[in-house]
């Protein structure tokens, strides 16, 4: 390892720092040094929120501060002053994680809206360092049209608990966490994900968010120890959920980028089924297969969020073999899970929901939400058999009165539901 003694390693760092926007020199401090009689402990632990350029400059406040920020539990190296971009920063970088060597570390933050194609080896090797540092909280966020590759090895950490990534493609084994045991919140938004599964066994929180996928096939998400899940506006293929026995929640959101969708849909007001031109994606569920791949994984949920454009077809596709959510509490659906005159995808998740309390019927337009509501309940003189006995509370938002409203209270009439407008 290259090491400098501490006075020409500081100004080497500030060498390759870009100046404050300002100009201004570090701040003066006062007779009395209130701050600095703090505990070392304390001290880097604030100094961790501090950008890191701005860490680095306590360095010259006192002979008190001249070695503090190398121990700060935190790492933020993100857009400060006239530093807007990866490029700007990499010297300085390069010659601070040199200098601070290996120290344990908490957390560690990359932000920035501009990066290259040679940036890539920084970024990568600058996430590696902090895994080698134990890092528990690591943040990678790019704010850019153009996604940065995080390729090659899997990440082997025994001490990562918390995973954030923004802007990012993610390949190879990038997303096989079984060497990182710890690993409790995995968030994503924004990246490209193809490899073929997202596997961990500690994983309890994972949330998808606008993310997309080039593959042919689905990715698979294998995380039997899940509690919380968020799977929105996926783009390609919906990825394909394995066996939750452990989830509690659930918002699952199908976009229109989402490519399982019935091209004919609005021509046959309904599926085709496959037998209309150019519908493969009908036609690939007419296989035979029993295999779901949203609702078969998730029936442990206490509390769900679903929705979904009128046109997709997962939904409808694994509802042909619904599991029974044994332990259902709230559920939220959207207009896909109301279409009348038949009703079949809301009959069929209410008889197959036999401890739901609460329901929430959302209709709006795509994009606008419910200006109104109306509020229902069993009536005390019957109670249907079909549904839930210990449904207290049916919630129906909506944009405006419509005919499609008035069809679907009617509708839930026949459960003996009973609804007061106010």
């Amino acid at each position: 390892m290259v090491s400098c003694p501490g006075s020409v390693g500081v100004r080497r760092l500030f060498d390759e720092m870009p100046p404050n926007k300002e100009g201004k020199e570090a701040p003066q401090v006062s007779s009395v040094d209130r701050i600095g009689a703090l505990p070392d402990e304390i001290l880097h632990h604030l100094l961790s929120f501090l950008p890191a350029q701005e860490a680095v400059r306590t360095s010259v406040l006192a002979r008190r501060w001249r070695h503090l920020w190398k121990f700060t539990t935190g790492l933020r190296i993100v857009e400060f002053g006239d530093a807007r971009s990866v490029q700007d920063v990499r010297r300085f970088v390069d010659h601070l994680l040199i200098l601070r060597g290996h120290a344990g570390l908490s957390t560690f933050e990359i932000e920035f809206s501009e990066f290259s194609e040679d940036d890539v080896p920084y970024l990568n090797l600058w996430t590696r360092f902090a895994v080698l540092c134990k890092v528990r909280a690591l943040t990678l966020l790019l704010y850019h049209d153009k996604f940065l590759c995080l390729d090659g090895p899997r990440l082997v950490s025994q001490d990562l608990r918390t995973l954030h990534l923004m802007g990012v493609s993610l390949q190879g084994a990038f997303l096989d966490f079984s060497s990182c045991r710890a690993l409790e919140d995995l968030k994503m938004s924004h990246c490209q994900i193809d490899v073929d599964k997202i596997s961990s066994l500690s994983m309890k929180s994972l949330s998808i968010s606008y993310c997309r996928s080039n593959l042919d096939y689905r990715v698979s998400v294998f995380a039997p120890c899940l509690v919380s899940l968020t799977l929105d506006c996926f783009r390609g293929r919906t990825p394909l959920l394995e066996s939750m026995p452990m989830l509690e929640t659930a918002f699952l959101r199908l976009g229109y980028a989402c490519r399982d969708f019935c091209v004919n849909y609005y021509i046959y007001q309904g599926f085709c089924g496959g037998n209309g031109a150019r519908c493969v994606n009908c036609l690939a569920y007419k296989d035979g297969s029993s295999n779901t791949v949203l609702l078969g994984a998730i029936y442990n949920a206490k509390h769900l969020e679903l929705i979904s454009p009128l046109a997709m077809i997962i939904f409808a596709r694994d509802m042909e073999w619904c599991p029974t959510f044994h332990k259902l509490k709230t559920l939220l659906l959207n207009d896909y899970w109301c279409v009348g005159p038949d009703y079949d995808a809301l009959t069929c998740i209410l008889k197959h929901s036999p401890a739901l309390e609460k329901l929430t019927l959302q209709l709006a337009p795509e994009g606008q939400a419910p200006k109104l509501e109306i509020k229902g309940s069993y009536s005390s003189v019957e109670r249907s058999t079909e549904i839930s006995e210990h449904l207290k509370l049916i919630c129906v938002k909506y944009y405006a009165v419509d005919d499609r409203v008035l069809q679907l209270l009617k509708f839930m009439c026949t459960y003996n539901i009973r609804f007061s407008f106010e």
